[in-house]
């Protein structure tokens, strides 16, 4: 992640030349600086030349598709990725997770939103650098769930599970307060930083990813309102 103080950089990645052009448009109206490339063999030469702080990337490219590219990209080295995808496919969303991605956007979306979701991300991540991990921070353990904040690790059963850094945030947030149901929206603020809820969709998703890799009867639904950790 770039804290020099320079523009921080973004390589946008869609197929579709006009609204690639857009989004650059936008972004550099933010302040960022913005190079685009338009299939999946470009994007990841261009990531790995441009070393970008943030990747917005669609999951539907030629030559190889947006999940491939976020593997590759991120088999080089760990970049924040914004998943775009015109189908409201659960599981395209749950692979784009599963492969690195921190969060995603449904098409048709808003410069707005896609503005203000790069510079929360970027945020997030930047505070996540800043933090100087304490080796004394006792582990959180709820039955067979052992999450090691200091080596930011989680174990079930003594399997590691391999999470981003966006679900491994959202598990120690429901971690320190187990069986507490926690809304959407406070989820939401707490852990992507989002003062309105327009992403209460994004939490569901990333719901959905660490059911998969920590267990379904992990974490509790409660319709209308939002999610518990159960006893593991």
């Amino acid at each position: 992640m770039n804290t020099t103080g320079e523009r921080r950089r973004v390589l946008v990645v869609d197929d579709e030349r006009m609204i690639a052009e857009s989004i650059a448009v936008r972004l550099r109206a933010e302040g960022f600086s913005v190079d685009t490339a338009h299939d999946g063999p470009a994007a990841v030469t261009a990531a790995r030349l441009m070393r970008p702080d943030l990747v917005v990337l669609d999951v539907m490219l030629p030559g190889f598709d947006g999940l491939e590219v976020c593997r590759r990209i991120q088999a080089e080295r760990p970049v924040a990725v914004l998943m775009l995808t015109a189908r409201d496919d659960e599981n395209d969303l749950l692979v784009g997770l599963a492969v690195g991605a921190d969060d995603y956007l449904t098409k048709p979306f808003s410069m707005r939103e896609l503005a203000a979701r790069v510079h929360v991300l970027l945020r997030r991540l930047e505070r996540l650098a800043q933090v100087q991990p304490d080796p004394n921070q006792t582990p959180i353990v709820i039955g067979d769930l052992e999450i090691n904040r200091a080596q930011r690790r989680v174990t079930r059963a003594g399997i590691e599970a391999h999470l981003t850094p966006t679900e491994f945030d959202l598990l120690v947030n429901l971690a320190i307060r187990p069986r507490t149901v926690l809304p959407r929206e406070r989820l939401l603020a707490e852990v992507w930083g989002w003062a309105d809820a327009s992403g209460t969709r994004t939490v569901d998703s990333h719901i959905k990813a660490l059911r998969r890799k920590l267990g379904a009867d992990l974490i509790r639904t409660v319709h209308g309102v939002g999610y518990a950790l159960e006893s593991a």
